[in-house]
C-alpha cells in the first residue's frame, strides 16, 4: 500500500506527544465556538480585535460578494486585480505611512515571495532563531548565503553582517507568534543603517493590535519607511479577514509585481474579502477600546498567573504562553482544559524548541474578565490534578 512505510512514523509522534489533530467547528468564529456539539470558550485564536464575524464586516463581504461574486477569477496581472483590492491596497498603505502596498494572497506566500524576490545568490539572509516557518522558508528559498542569529541578539547580528557580502537582508518577526515577545526593531533599524543591509519586519501579531491607532510594532517604536523598508502584515489575525500584503517604498512594491512568483502566478483573493477587510480597518483605526481591553485581560491573566506558579514568557501582547516544557503533558493539560469548557492548544516541537512545549493562550477583545477568572481556575485544577499524578 502506498506511503504505509510512513504509518511507522506516525506512531512514533503520537508516542511523543507530537501527533497534530484538527477539530471541527461547527460555529462562527469567536470566543465562543461549538465543537462536538459542545460550547467552548475560545483561547487560542488569532482573531485579537474580535473582527471575524464583526457584523459591519459580514457586511461589507455579503454586499460585495453580490457585486463582484465569490471568485476573483485569475491572477491579479491578468484579470483578478479589481478596484476593490487596489483601494484596500491604498488604504494599507496610507495606514502604515508608507508609499504603497501590494496584497499577497497568504502571509507564507507574501515572506517566500518578498525574500526570493530581493535575493539570490551571492548575497545574505539574517534571520532570528525564532522567525515564523514563512520566513525561513523565503530564506532557504532564496537561495541567498543563510543565516540564523540569536533571538533578539543584535550583536550576534552584527558579527555576521560583518563577514557579509552582496545585498543584505535583516528578517524577523515583529511579534513572535510564539513567544509574545517584541523585535528590538530600532535596534535592528540601526544595524541595517551600519551594515548596508535591509530590515525586513513580519508585524503579522502586532498590526491592528499594537499602538495607539493600531499601527504595530512600527507605531510602537516610531519607525519610518526608511528605518523599516519593508513591512508585511496578514489580514487574517488583527483585521479578522484573510490574505496578506507587503508595504515599502515604489521601488519595491515595483519590483515585487515583476519578480515576486507567490504573487504573479496565483489567483487574486476575492474581491469581497478585500471589502471586508476595507471595513475592518475603519474599525481598527476607529475603535482603540479594543486595544486597551486587551492590554486588560492580558495583565489581569499575567496577575492571576504567577499567583498560580505558572511559568510565563514577559509578553505585552496578547499572546501569553505557559511554558510546560514536556510535550506529552502540554497536551493534557490542553485536553483537560477542553473537557473544562476551554480550547488552549498545545503547541509543539518543531514549531517551538526542544524541551519548550507550551499552552499559547491568546485574548480576544470580545472577552470578558470573567472568561479569564475561569480559565485561571481550570488551569489551576488541571496543573494540581496532574502533579498529584505525578
Amino acid at each position: 500500500m502506498a506511503f504505509s512505510h510512513f504509518r511507522d512514523n506516525l506512531e512514533v509522534l503520537a508516542a511523543q506527544g507530537l501527533y497534530r489533530s484538527r477539530r471541527i467547528i461547527t460555529s462562527p468564529q469567536g470566543i465562543n465556538l461549538q465543537i462536538d456539539g459542545k460550547k467552548i470558550v475560545n483561547f487560542c485564536s488569532n482573531d485579537y480585535l474580535g473582527l471575524a464575524n464583526h457584523p459591519s464586516v459580514v457586511s461589507a463581504f455579503k454586499t460585495a460578494a453580490d457585486q463582484y461574486g465569490v471568485g476573483s477569477g485569475s491572477a491579479h496581472l491578468i484579470c483578478g486585480h479589481s478596484v476593490a483590492h487596489h483601494a484596500l491596497e491604498e488604504e494599507l498603505a496610507a495606514f502604515t505611512g508608507r508609499d504603497r502596498a501590494l496584497l499577497f494572497s497568504t502571509g507564507y506566500m507574501a515572506n517566500n515571495g518578498v525574500i526570493s524576490a530581493l535575493l539570490g545568490r551571492g548575497d545574505a539572509v539574517f534571520e532570528d532563531r525564532l522567525n515564523h516557518a514563512s520566513l525561513l522558508d523565503g530564506g532557504l528559498l532564496s537561495g541567498a548565503r543563510f543565516k540564523r542569529y540569536a533571538h533578539a541578539d543584535v550583536e550576534n547580528l552584527n558579527v555576521h553582517l560583518k563577514k557579509a557580502t552582496g545585498n543584505k537582508l535583516i528578517v524577523t518577526d515583529g511579534v513572535f507568534s510564539m513567544d509574545g515577545d517584541f523585535a528590538p526593531l530600532k535596534a535592528l533599524s540601526e544595524a541595517a543603517k551600519a551594515s548596508d543591509a535591509w530590515l525586513m519586519v513580519d508585524d503579522a501579531h502586532g498590526l491592528g493590535v499594537i499602538g495607539e491607532r493600531g499601527g504595530g510594532l512600527l507605531e510602537y517604536y516610531r519607525l519610518d519607511q526608511e528605518d523599516l523598508p519593508v513591512l508585511m502584515g496578514t489580514l487574517g489575525k488583527g483585521f479578522g479577514t484573510f490574505g496578506a500584503f507587503v508595504a515599502g517604498s515604489d521601488a519595491l512594491i515595483e519590483t515585487l509585481i515583476q519578480k515576486a512568483r507567490t504573487y504573479i502566478y496565483t489567483t487574486a483573493l476575492p474581491a469581497a474579502v478585500a471589502e471586508a477587510t476595507r471595513a475592518s480597518l475603519k474599525i481598527v483605526i476607529a475603535e482603540n477600546w479594543r486595544r486597551d481591553k486587551l492590554k486588560k485581560l492580558a495583565d489581569r491573566f499575567r496577575l492571576g498567573a504567577a499567583q498560580l506558579g505558572l511559568q510565563l514568557i514577559a509578553s505585552a501582547s496578547p499572546i501569553q504562553p505557559i511554558i510546560i516544557g514536556d510535550s506529552q503533558r502540554a497536551v493534557d493539560i490542553s485536553n483537560a482544559l477542553l473537557n473544562a469548557g476551554f480550547l488552549v492548544s498545545a503547541i509543539r516541537p518543531p514549531t517551538v524548541p526542544q524541551g519548550s512545549a507550551r499552552l499559547r493562550v491568546t485574548f480576544s477583545a470580545l472577552h470578558e474578565e470573567h472568561h479569564v477568572d475561569r480559565l485561571l481556575d481550570a488551569l489551576d485544577i488541571a496543573t494540581t490534578r496532574l502533579k498529584a499524578k505525578g
